[in-house]
């Protein structure tokens, strides 16, 4: 098609005419505004990568009395197994100890090099099972999860504006004795710097709901607006509230949020016909029990919660 021009036009406008198409802007005009970049997309986490974590800690249980509780030689296995993978992906790693039970507990904190210092972003699990068992689901599989998505960071080689922080808490059993020693150990300066505190515990029940923890409000909205993207509705997390390793952060003043496929409470016709599963049979049957192996996980749900987290941390951290 053909623009045709008036004939009565000045040279002015023949010319603001011409380097409107040459330039796309008109010369005099005000420079039109460069829309702000937007949020790099979060790598997908492959599901298989994860089990292939909750493999390890099950062997790990297998060959250490069959747990990795706090104390003993099967927990100390799985900070180390942890710890290597981070070492060897560019992470700093520094191992926390603290002591709860007459028993020494660690801590894991891992940073990525990188990011505004005074603006941290961390995501954390807890690492330790009860010594009735392994500890696939409460809480490998959180744990497995947050390694996998550090792991990514470090394969994307991201470079997030927030600097970025996770951590594997020893000692939750117990009363989240891992995580509250980390909070209370750090000054008011430090704690001010979190800019949040992104918490797994149990993502992969047989029998899932998705529930998400009502905390901080923008964080909230990241897990939600995610889920929303596949269609799949939530529902606000009251089981577990301030009975995980989110406690010591809120109760410090740090803006949290998380997500929870649910333990030992009963899954309602309501939410078996919302999420599919078994009506009155409880999210877990196997919490805290002998057989919470890497047979008492749900795929879908795992791969779902573990790829929520880095849309959370890409969301989060851009």
């Amino acid at each position: 098609m053909q623009l045709s021009v008036p004939r009565r036009v000045t040279a002015t406008a023949v010319l603001a005419a011409a380097a409107l198409l040459t330039t796309g802007t008109v010369a005099g005009a005000a420079p039109a505004p460069v829309p702000a970049p937007a949020a790099a997309a979060a790598p997908d986490i492959s599901v298989a990568d994860v089990k292939a974590h909750l493999a390890q800690f099950q062997s790990i249980a297998n060959a250490n009395g069959g747990n990795r509780a706090h104390g003993r030689t099967g927990y100390k296995a799985s900070i180390d197994y942890v710890k290597a993978k981070l070492d060897a992906a560019g992470f700093t790693t520094t191992v926390q100890q603290f002591t709860a039970s007459g028993r020494t507990g660690y801590n894991l904190i891992a940073d990525w090099p990188g990011g505004d210092t005074n603006q941290v972003l961390m995501a954390g699990a807890h690492l330790d099972s009860v010594t009735s068992g392994a500890g696939i689901n409460d809480n490998g599989s959180g744990s497995a999860a947050v390694l996998e998505t550090a792991l990514a960071v470090s394969r994307a080689q991201y470079k997030p504006a927030k600097h970025l922080r996770f951590a594997w808490w020893g000692a939750e059993e117990l009363g989240m004795v891992g995580s509250r020693s980390y909070v209370n150990g750090l000054s008011a300066a430090n704690r001010s710097r979190i800019s949040g505190y992104l918490n797994l515990d149990m993502i992969g029940s047989p029998n899932p709901g998705y529930f998400v923890y009502d905390d901080d409000p923008a964080i909230e909205k990241t897990f939600k607006d995610y889920y929303a993207g596949l269609g799949v509705s939530t529902e606000i997390e009251t089981e577990g509230d301030g009975r995980s390793d989110h406690a010591p952060f809120k109760n410090a003043g740090i803006p949290v949020g998380g997500l929870f496929s649910g333990a030992d409470y009963i899954k309602t016709s309501a939410q078996a016909a919302k999420w599919g599963g078994t009506a009155g049979r409880a999210f877990d049957r196997c919490y805290h029990s002998s057989c919470d192996t890497t047979a008492n996980v749900d795929d879908t749900a795992l791969n779902r919660n573990s790829d929520a987290l880095a849309y959370a941390v890409w969301q989060l951290s851009s």
